[in-house]
C-alpha cells in the first residue's frame, strides 16, 4: 500500500541524535546533543547547591545559629528594690513591698469565654468589666495584657478564688512602694510611678541613687513558650537602690504641719507653707505646704495639691528683707547702731514718689525702725547704700540665685539687673519689693544672720546608708561680720517680738527673734499691687543667745480684716519654735527630749 508524505514516519534509530539549533557564548549549540545539555545543566545546579550548602554550613553557620538563639532565648529584666528613706532618727519615710501583679494571655482565651472572664475580674478589682472586655476583643492576638498592676490583699485574695486557668491569667510579683506617715513631709518625700521612676521630692531628686540598677535573666523557651533552661552564665543580678537618711525630724514635721492646717482653717487661706532649719548646720528639720496630698493615693490629688510652695512659690518678700539692709549697712560702716532716723511723720518724698508708713512716726531709733517696720526709715538707709551696694548685698544673701536645696523645681526668683535699678529702686529695694523670692531663699537669709553672718548651703540628705556609709557634704561661705549681725539678733530682730510687730511670737522663758513681713501680692487685673490679697510671712528663731532654730511660715491670701504677717503668721511659728527647740539636744528644754518623742511615737506609723 503507498505512504502518502503527510503521514507518520516511524523514526530511524540508525540516523544521529538531533540538535538544538541555538547559539550561546560564543557555541554553536546546534552542534551539542540534547542530552548533553541536559547533563551538563544537572551539573552545574548541582554544583551551585553544594557550594551554597557549602557556604550556609561553614560560613553562615554562627548568623543561623544566633537567629535561633533568638527566637528561643527570651530576656527578662529583674527589678532593682529601690531604697528606703528615714527621718534623721530613723523612722520609715518610704520602703518598697513586693505584690502580685495581674495578666492575661488573650490569644489563649476561647471567644465565648471572654465577656465572663471580664466580668468575673472586673467584680473581683472593681473595674469596669465593659473596659476589661474591650481590651480583651481589640488586643485578641497578643499573648501578653496586664489587666491590673500591684495588687492589694483583698484583690489577690479575690483573684485567686476565682481558680482562673493558668494559660489564661497569672500573677507576676512587682515592687509597690509604700509611705507609711501618708500624707506626712509628702512634698519634700514625693513618690515613685507605676513604673518606679522617681516624681517630685527627694524621690526625683535622688532618682539614681534610689533606684539601684536592674538585672537581666535569659530564658530557653520551647515552641510553645514553655521555659526549658535558665542560663546562669549571662544572668546578672540587680543592684538594690542606697537608702537615704535626711535631715528632717518626724516630730517636729508634724507640729509644723498641725499648724499650717490650722492656719488655713482659721484663716481660709488659699495655701500657706513652712520650714525649719538648724542655722548651725544648714539641715532642714521640717519642710511642708498646703493643699497637700497622700503619695499613696496620688490618683486622689487634686493640680493645685502637687505644689510645695517652700521652692516653687515667688513672692516679694516685703518687712522680711529689711533685716538684710540693716545688717549690711552696720558692716559696711554706712549707719551706726545708735543713730537715729527721721521718719518724716508718715509721708517722705523721694523723687516723684512720696512713700508712707503703716502709722506716722518722728524720730525713731535704728532698733526701732525695724521694730516698728518702718519704710521711711528703711528708705533713708538705702540711699545711704546706694544702688550699687544694694544690688551687692542682694546678691550676697542668695537672692536672685538657687539654694541648692536636693529638691527638683526650685526657683531662683527674680532680681532685675543692676542696670535696670532706677532711683525708684533705692527706695523700693529695702523695703522687699523690687524682687522676688522663695520661702527658703528668705529662711536661708535668716538663717546667715543667725549663724553669725555665715552661710551653711541648706540641705536635705544627712547621709547615705550601705556598705560605705557616706556623709553629705556641706558648703559653708563667710558673707558679712560676726559683730553686726550678732546685735542685730540679739537686739533689734528681738524688740521686734518684745514690742515691735511680732508681739504674737512671744514664748516664756525663750528669747526669741524674728521679723514680720505683709507683701501686697501683683493685681493681674489692673497694674500696681492688690489692697485685698497678700503674702503674709513671720520668720523666728530661738535663741537670740545661741540660734538653733530658725522657722519660717507664709501664708498666700489669708482671708480677714487683720492679713498681716504678725497676727496671721506669727503664732503659729511661735508654736513650732516651742516645740522644736524641746526637741533640739542643746535648746531649752532639750533634755525632755527622748520623752517627747515617745508622746507623740503612736501618732507616727
Amino acid at each position: 500500500m503507498p505512504v502518502h508524505s503527510d503521514q507518520y514516519r516511524p523514526p530511524d534509530l540508525n540516523s544521529p541524535p538531533e540538535r538544538t539549533e541555538f547559539a550561546f557564548l560564543g557555541i554553536r549549540w546546534s552542534q551539542v546533543p540534547r542530552a548533553a545539555v541536559l547533563h551538563g545543566l544537572i551539573a552545574f545546579f548541582g554544583i551551585a547547591l553544594c557550594v551554597r550548602l557549602l557556604c550556609l554550613q561553614y560560613f553562615a553557620s554562627q548568623s543561623f545559629v544566633s537567629r535561633a538563639l533568638r527566637q528561643q532565648v527570651s530576656e527578662e529584666i529583674i527589678p532593682a528594690r529601690p531604697g528606703n528613706l528615714f527621718d534623721r532618727h530613723g523612722r520609715l519615710l518610704a520602703t518598697t513591698i513586693s505584690v502580685p501583679s495581674l495578666f492575661v494571655n488573650p490569644k489563649a482565651i476561647p471567644e465565648e469565654e471572654r465577656p465572663q472572664l471580664a466580668m468575673q475580674l472586673g467584680a473581683a478589682l472593681h473595674l469596669s468589666s465593659e473596659e476589661i472586655l474591650r481590651k480583651l476583643e481589640t488586643q485578641a492576638t497578643r499573648q501578653f495584657l496586664w489587666i491590673k498592676r500591684r495588687l492589694n490583699d483583698q484583690e489577690a485574695a479575690a483573684i485567686r478564688k476565682l481558680g482562673l486557668p493558668l494559660r489564661w491569667a497569672g500573677t507576676r510579683r512587682e515592687f509597690l512602694r509604700v509611705y507609711p506617715q501618708g500624707h506626712l513631709a509628702a512634698h519634700l518625700v514625693g513618690l515613685r510611678n507605676i513604673d518606679g521612676q522617681g516624681r517630685g521630692g527627694v524621690e526625683e531628686f535622688f532618682d539614681s541613687r534610689l533606684r539601684g540598677e536592674d538585672g537581666v535573666r535569659h530564658f530557653v523557651r520551647d515552641a510553645r513558650g514553655y521555659v526549658l533552661d535558665v542560663l546562669e552564665e549571662v544572668t546578672k543580678a540587680p543592684t538594690d537602690g542606697t537608702s537615704l537618711v535626711l535631715t528632717i525630724d518626724l516630730v517636729l514635721q508634724l507640729h509644723l504641719e498641725r499648724q499650717l492646717d490650722a492656719v488655713m482653717e482659721k484663716h481660709q487661706a488659699k495655701g500657706a507653707c513652712g520650714v525649719a532649719i538648724d542655722p548651725q548646720t544648714g539641715e532642714i528639720l521640717a519642710m511642708a505646704s498646703r493643699p497637700t496630698f497622700d503619695p499613696n493615693h496620688p490618683e486622689l490629688a487634686q493640680s493645685a495639691d502637687w505644689k510645695n510652695m517652700v521652692t516653687s512659690s515667688a513672692f516679694e518678700p516685703g518687712s522680711t528683707f529689711k533685716p538684710m539692709v540693716v545688717a549690711w549697712g552696720l558692716d559696711r560702716n554706712v549707719i551706726t547702731r545708735d543713730e537715729m532716723f527721721d521718719c518724716e511723720n508718715g509721708a517722705y518724698r523721694m523723687g516723684r514718689r512720696v512713700l508712707h508708713d503703716h502709722h506716722p512716726y518722728g524720730e525713731l531709733s535704728l532698733t526701732d525702725v525695724l521694730a516698728k517696720s518702718s519704710n521711711i526709715g528703711m528708705a533713708k538707709i538705702g540711699e545711704r547704700l546706694g544702688n550699687e551696694q544694694l544690688y551687692e548685698l542682694t546678691k550676697a544673701f542668695g537672692f536672685g540665685s538657687k539654694t541648692g536645696i536636693e529638691l527638683p523645681g526650685e526657683l531662683a526668683g527674680l532680681l532685675r539687673p543692676k542696670k535696670e535699678w532706677t532711683r525708684y529702686s533705692t527706695g523700693s529695694i529695702p523695703m522687699g519689693h523690687e524682687l522676688t523670692a522663695t520661702p527658703l531663699q528668705i529662711l536661708a537669709a535668716y538663717a546667715i544672720l543667725a549663724n553669725g553672718g555665715q552661710r551653711v548651703s541648706p540641705h536635705l540628705l544627712l547621709k547615705e546608708t550601705g556598705p560605705r556609709e557616706r556623709v553629705a557634704p556641706v558648703v559653708t561661705s563667710r558673707v558679712i561680720g560676726a559683730d553686726s549681725v550678732d546685735w542685730l539678733v540679739t537686739g533689734p530682730l528681738v524688740e521686734v517680738i518684745n514690742r515691735g510687730t511680732g508681739r504674737h511670737a512671744r514664748i516664756p522663758e525663750i528669747t526669741v527673734f524674728g521679723k514680720t513681713g505683709t507683701a501686697q501680692k501683683i493685681d493681674g487685673k489692673e497694674a500696681g499691687y492688690s489692697s485685698t490679697r497678700h503674702f503674709s510671712s513671720f520668720v523666728g528663731g530661738a535663741s537670740a543667745e545661741n540660734p538653733r532654730l530658725v522657722v519660717l511660715i507664709s501664708v498666700d491670701e489669708p482671708q480677714g480684716t487683720d492679713q498681716y504677717g504678725g497676727s496671721v503668721a506669727a503664732p503659729a511659728v511661735a508654736a513650732v519654735l516651742k516645740e522644736g527647740m524641746r526637741l533640739m539636744p542643746t535648746g531649752k528644754g532639750g533634755n525632755g527630749e527622748t520623752a517627747k518623742r515617745a508622746d507623740h511615737a503612736n501618732e507616727l506609723r
